[in-house]
């Protein structure tokens, strides 16, 4: 615990207030120090869990990052932090009995952590101040810069194809180009499940088309 704290940090000693039977406590830290780090040094004298506690600070609960960001916490001699233990989920079997009652939850969505700073700071603005679900932000997120770069380009070109009275044609034009865009590439060899892109417009075995619905008619087969 010594690397949390540097040497020419000012200490102030605070309270510990426990929830629950444990009794109040002293500890003494720097007077500037990241939440992440207070609950290191918390969590390393008491023996507590550090990814199950809860701080409360002046009736604000901490929270250890806001935008991305590392936050700070200025404390003075005397100040008071509440500490609180969530109890422990119940062992998987016993959650696997709920599954049912899970399916309407919604979809959460984090960021890893090689994601660049900006990003990180986009998704947290999104998110907390915005309030957007997370079904959005994950499609949101999912998509490469360039594809967002030709969004951007076609809403710009959208009104002037519409100046020009081509603007349902820009429409399925680029309906076309999603569509080839998606296509991919067959490997040598490889059929496509459509004739009119098969040498000499050869047919997958199985394909129903009109000659053979005439042939099992003709052959009585129906």
């Amino acid at each position: 615990m010594a690397d949390l704290i540097e040497e020419d940090d000012v200490m102030v000693n605070i309270t510990l207030q426990m929830i629950g039977p444990s009794p109040r406590s002293r500890l003494t830290v720097p007077s500037t120090i990241k939440v992440k780090e207070l609950r290191k040094l918390i969590g390393g004298t008491s023996h507590l869990p550090v990814e199950n506690m809860k701080l409360v600070f002046r009736g604000n609960v901490l929270h250890d990052t806001k935008n991305g960001d590392d936050l700070l916490l200025q404390l003075h001699d005397g100040d008071s932090v509440i500490v609180a233990i969530k109890p422990k989920p119940p062992a998987k079997h016993i959650l696997n009995s709920f599954d049912d009652d899970d399916d309407g939850e919604d979809i959460k969505i984090e960021l890893t952590e090689p994601t660049s700073r900006w990003k990180r700071r986009l998704f947290f603005i999104l998110r907390d101040k915005l309030k957007l679900p997370d079904m959005l932000l994950m499609a949101i997120f999912s998509l490469g810069i360039k594809i967002w770069a030709a969004i951007v380009v076609w809403f710009i070109l959208a009104p002037v194809a519409n100046r020009f009275g081509v603007g349902p044609l820009y429409i399925i034009g680029t309906g076309f180009l999603i569509i080839f865009y998606n296509l991919g590439h067959r490997q040598p060899g490889d059929v496509s499940a459509y004739s009119v892109f098969n040498e000499d417009f050869r047919e997958l075995p199985g394909t129903l088309n009109a000659d053979r619905l005439d042939r099992d008619i003709r052959l009585g087969q129906f």
